[in-house]
């Protein structure tokens, strides 16, 4: 049971830098001595300091550590990358103990880390709160194994299914609801759109109304019909312009050639050539639709204004899933569904 607290720790901790860590993991990690945390830290961003790290230098009294138990969410790297393997780091300090939360699916690490760690006599205990701490990092884990983003579909719509009004952009959710919506932005990876969501609503897909980074923007716009004027062409994120026309890069704007025919699976290629690790898929119904039909995605987020009759315009997205869970939000709802069993 003790474990499992020190985990549920680490869990929190490295739940603090979500849609920062990019393209790494979440980790956090506790140390603990003789019943008492004497350190904890968490992976902050790509190329900073692991968890495992931070934690240890947050001990005041280092002469603790080969008496103490290090406990990680994710098994610690076994490879150079940015910064030196965590492992060895751990087998040099002789810590006592080392529990880990879940174990690391990418081919770099894969028990390598474990391994390390367990050849120089120390005592590994893994698949502690294994559910939770693969749950923490669905991201990381769904593209490393299934080779491509983990997909979320978003829409909002009237209380008769309808994205919007006569085919004209219709505000449909709550100004708390709006809010949620910029929060899903700044802890995925990134957003998608197609040609006539871009055409119609000129967004700019960035976080406005909470902090946080900016999400890479995916247009898809095969016959590039989207003025280079509009917003999601200025400067304030990465844009990929996905496209059958052209290629190269413009300051912060790559545009992407992209076969029309068998377009969804050169499209799950491409994005994974690209480390990006989440999508949101924040399209119009068609774009919904085709990911829907494919039955490509992992979680799907489904907005409905409760007391919006419309009457005529897009139909929202034909999506048969009953939700696990729904929230109240002034007169709005939100539906959460998911692909996988929760």
């Amino acid at each position: 049971m003790q474990d499992e607290l020190y985990i549920r720790r680490c869990i929190e901790l490295a739940q603090k830098a979500l849609g920062r860590t990019y393209p790494n993991p979440l980790v956090g990690s506790v140390i603990v001595h003789s019943g008492e945390i004497i350190g904890e830290g968490y992976h902050h961003k790509a190329g900073e300091p692991h968890a495992e790290i931070n934690a240890i230098n947050s001990v005041i009294n280092k002469d603790l550590i080969p008496e103490s138990t290090i406990y990680v969410s994710l098994e610690p790297c076994a490879h150079y990358g940015k910064t030196p393997p965590c492992a060895l780091k751990i087998k040099e300090l002789v810590f006592k103990k080392v529990v880990i939360g879940a174990m690391d699916s990418h081919d770099k690490v894969n028990g390598k880390g474990k391994k390390i760690i367990q050849d120089a006599g120390i005592e590994v205990v893994s698949g502690i709160l294994e559910k939770e701490s693969v749950e923490l990092n669905k991201r990381f884990f769904t593209y490393h194994e299934k080779k491509r983003p983990y997909i979320i579909l978003k829409w909002a719509e009237s209380k008769d299914g309808f994205l919007d009004k006569d085919f004209k952009p219709t505000s449909i959710s709550n100004s708390l609801v709006n809010q949620f919506v910029h929060q899903l932005r700044a802890d995925e990876h990134a957003i998608l759109v197609g040609t006539q969501t871009a055409l119609n609503d000129n967004p700019g897909l960035t976080v406005r109304n909470v902090e946080g980074v900016n999400p890479v923007r995916i247009l898809i716009d095969l016959n590039l019909k989207v003025p280079d004027n509009f917003k999601i062409f200025n400067k304030e994120a990465k844009t990929l312009v996905l496209n059958s026309i052209k290629e190269g890069n413009e300051e912060n704007i790559h545009w992407i050639k992209i076969r029309k025919d068998d377009f969804i699976s050169d499209l799950m290629d491409i994005l994974y050539q690209e480390q990006i690790q989440s999508v949101i898929i924040e399209g119009g119904r068609f774009t919904l639709q085709q990911f829907i039909d494919a039955n490509l995605w992992d979680e799907a987020i489904v907005i409905k204004n409760e007391n919006l009759i419309l009457e005529k315009g897009t139909q929202a997205p034909e999506f048969h899933s009953e939700p696990f869970k729904i929230e109240t939000v002034r007169d709005n709802t939100i539906a959460f569904h998911t692909s996988r069993m929760v």
